[in-house]
């Protein structure tokens, strides 16, 4: 689905954004990209889908050069930014504007999603809309769109709390073998049993790219108590509930992947997890 291969991109002269950024994506998955704000994950979104180009290293998307911008490839591609567009359309305009780009676009899809995120009134003016109603009626066209791969920048900034567990609901209705979803957050707890593969950026590099069944096959999450010592851990929080810590996974044992503590383990013991993998 995307293939980056040593892909250098900076705003500035001065600055490099991306250096040397490698990363190779399957379809069948949905890929959580995380990382602090500034790390590029957003840049990274934009290089994939040509909305920006690389300096130096080549990208394939759908087997595409995507700085070309071929309509081919573009049919197959939606983008979420995490800014949307200001525009003085209706649902229903935008719709009939914008649904043609796409040959897989389905209404009906769209009606369920609109309505399981209450919205129900499709005349309603979308600068008139709350930043995060706007946002439902993007996510749920980004879906309806059927586009082989998908791109969401920040897609549950502006939710409400019910809103984003609808949002993890609808998102994992539409994965299959030949769909490729990217999710980009720095907030990690919104992503929570929704992706089944991991990236993380730290230094506006990849440090981290893993599906979820490998992490737990190497290691282990748990809740330890405080007078309790191990050689296998790894990372620990002291939490009011004990220490919630990852430990590398001797035995093979079971556990639940915590995903805001396993990215805080990459960004303090990055050498000691990569290692393990």
């Amino acid at each position: 689905m995307v293939n980056v291969q040593n892909v250098t991109f900076s705003y500035t002269k001065k600055t490099e954004l991306l250096s040397n950024l490698s990363i190779k994506l399957k379809a069948g998955r949905i890929h959580g990209l995380l990382g602090k704000n500034g790390e590029g994950k957003s840049t990274l979104l934009k290089l994939i889908s040509g909305l920006d180009f690389p300096q130096v290293g080549s990208i394939e998307t759908l087997g595409f050069n995507p700085v070309k911008r071929y309509p081919e490839m573009l049919q197959e591609i939606f983008f979420l930014p995490e800014e949307l567009p200001q525009l003085t359309l209706s649902i229903e305009n935008y719709e009939k504007v914008y649904a043609p780009f796409y040959p897989n676009f389905s209404t009906v899809q769209f009606n369920e999603y609109l309505k399981e995120f209450d919205i129900d009134n499709k005349k309603s003016m979308l600068n008139k809309l709350s930043n995060g109603q706007k946002k439902k009626v993007f996510v749920a066209f980004g879906l309806a769109t059927n586009t082989k791969l998908l791109l969401m920048d920040e897609p549950t900034n502006g939710l409400d709390i019910p809103s984003k567990g609808q949002f993890r609901r609808m998102v994992a209705s539409t994965i299959d073998d030949n769909r490729c979803l990217i999710i980009s957050t720095h907030q990690v707890h919104d992503l929570d049993s929704l992706i089944d593969s991991i990236i993380v950026m730290e230094k506006h590099e990849i440090v981290f790219n893993q599906p979820i069944e490998n992490i737990t096959k190497k290691l282990l999450f748990r809740i330890a108590d405080r007078n309790e010592k191990s050689d296998n851990v790894i990372y620990s929080e002291d939490t009011l509930r004990g220490l919630y810590q990852v430990s590398e996974n001797k035995t093979g044992e079971e556990s639940k992947l915590d995903i805001e503590l396993l990215f805080n383990a990459i960004l303090t013991e990055k050498n000691k997890i990569v290692k393990l993998f």
